[in-house]
């Protein structure tokens, strides 16, 4: 049996830009999700999800994992970026773009949405 921690690695190393929030991209259950939601589709490629409302497990063990206590949270290639605020930021600079970018020509993702 995997434990929260190894199914947490799993996901990352599964998907080079995945969103750790509250809700789904169709219907995020804070703003704050919403916000980050909109800027990463904004950035036209595709990206994973979980849902920490219906995976208590991540909710609770994520957080003392990446060292960082609040969602959402947005990991590319297996690398924390950060929250809301940071996520807005980057992408408001034009940083987010091609990171996100770089990250879908690199793992060869299409377009859409996927979930964990």
């Amino acid at each position: 049996m995997t434990t929260t921690i190894e199914k947490i690695q799993q996901q990352l190393a599964e998907n080079p830009i995945i969103l750790y929030m509250k809700g789904s991209p169709k219907l995020p259950e804070c703003r704050f999700s919403a916000q980050a939601v909109h800027a990463l589709s904004d950035c036209g490629e595709r990206f994973a999800y979980v849902d920490i409302l219906t995976n208590l497990d991540i909710r609770a063990e994520l957080p003392k994992f990446a060292h960082w206590p609040t969602f959402p949270q947005l990991w590319v290639n297996s690398e924390l970026i950060g929250g809301c605020d940071i996520i807005i930021d980057m992408y408001q600079r034009g940083e987010l773009q091609p990171l996100i970018k770089e990250a879908a020509v690199k793992y060869n993702l299409h377009r859409g949405k996927t979930q964990q």
